[in-house]
């Protein structure tokens, strides 16, 4: 063949590699919001994003927070499902979504938390950050306290609601990573779940209707939550949660331009997620050999796995599942319960998927200078 036909040939093969996807690159999801990202709720794990890290307003999505610091303080007993939650004149005068709260009226803490998630409420989340820490500012704090403990690190809150003028919106600001990480903290509590899943209802004894602001709730199938939130300089902002086949997902979108593209970005981040990928409990009953230990009371430590959990895979991946067990030589006594005695790896051809430590399943104490003696002893005597 002709030096030139085969220089010719080489260079459109090159050109077609060049072409060509990078294996294991994310997919291309035509999204109309510019921040996005896709989380795996149980394990954290990241799936897809898109300038994910970009500080943004978050408007009403905001309220994720306000909605955590509310749970874990109910289940610390700080606050009460029994309590009754007044408005203040602050609270009552909030602007934006509202269920037009009266100063002075009260009412029930189911009542607070289904309006701030399926109306979402500014003047009853205001009633709620009062309630539990006396006041917004106060509780504020608490807010970025919290985002701080969470790793949120792109994060600063300014107000509860979400609802800023012009000069809280240059420093009420989050990122799509952010609100993945308070979103998948919050549904870690199961009550919110019997909040964030409703389409429609009512407050005020039925005379007061609520309906959701977050429409995958009843179009898209497994919505789970979680928070929408607009104003007109953040944009349309959703924080969507839904589960399907056990794994449950978190998509978060910032700044769409329209309620209808924030819905639709939402669903194909979930999709794509639902589509790829699954949850499983990999098979793990594997007999581990004991650790020998010198100078023990016991002459063998007995690994055990320190937590298995569940491992996010691709789809397809569970036949190539594999384990590989190390452990230690041995060990020199004392050894406490659950120090560390090897490692289990699961992998999926060559791909690690988990570590897991195994650790002692039991203390192991250090003979005491009369035991040597005796074991020594008995060593000399043949015994």
């Amino acid at each position: 063949m002709p030096k030139r036909i085969v220089s010719a040939l080489l260079l459109v093969s090159l050109s077609l590699a060049l072409c060509l996807p990078a294996r294991g690159a994310e997919p291309e999801l035509e999204l109309e919001s510019p921040s996005a990202i896709l989380m795996d709720a149980a394990t954290g794990t990241v799936l897809f994003e898109q300038d994910a890290d970009t500080p943004m307003e978050p408007a009403s999505v905001t309220k994720v927070m306000t909605l955590l610091l509310v749970m874990e303080a109910l289940d610390r007993g700080e606050i009460s499902m029994d309590d009754r939650v007044v408005a203040s004149e602050t609270a009552a005068a909030k602007g934006g979504s509202q269920v037009y709260l009266e100063p002075g009226e009260e009412m029930s803490m189911d009542e607070m938390l289904k309006s701030v998630v399926v109306a979402s409420a500014n003047d009853c989340a205001t009633a709620l950050a009062e309630h539990l820490a006396g006041s917004e500012a106060a509780f504020v704090e608490r807010m970025n306290r919290r985002a701080e403990e969470l790793g949120m690190t792109n994060t600063h809150f300014v107000n509860c609601t979400g609802l800023c003028d012009e000069a809280q919106a240059k420093e009420h600001r989050t990122t799509a990573r952010d609100i993945a990480l308070m979103s998948r903290a919050l549904l870690t509590h199961d009550r919110i779940r019997s909040y964030t899943t409703i389409w429609m209802d009512t407050v005020r004894d039925g005379r007061f209707g609520l309906s959701n602001t977050n429409k995958l709730v009843r179009f898209y199938k497994g919505t789970t939550g979680l928070k929408t939130g607009y104003t007109s300089t953040a944009g349309h902002c959703l924080s969507a949660s839904a589960q399907r086949d056990g794994i449950e997902l978190i998509a978060v979108v910032l700044g769409a331009k329209t309620s209808s593209g924030r819905f639709a970005d939402a669903k194909a981040l979930l999709d794509y997620g639902f589509a790829g990928w699954a949850l499983v409990t990999p098979d793990l009953d594997v007999e581990l050999p004991p650790v020998p230990v010198e100078l023990g009371q016991a002459d063998t430590a007995t690994p055990v796995l320190s937590d298995a959990g569940k491992i996010l895979i691709e789809k397809g991946q569970q036949s190539q599942i594999t384990r590989e067990t190390e452990l230690e030589p041995s060990l020199t006594a004392p050894v406490r319960r659950g120090d560390r005695l090897g490692t289990l790896t699961v992998k999926a051809g060559d791909q690690v998927l988990k570590t897991i430590p195994l650790v002692a399943e039991q203390d192991v104490a250090r003979l005491t200078a009369a035991q040597i003696l005796m074991r020594l002893f008995k060593t000399m005597c043949g015994a």
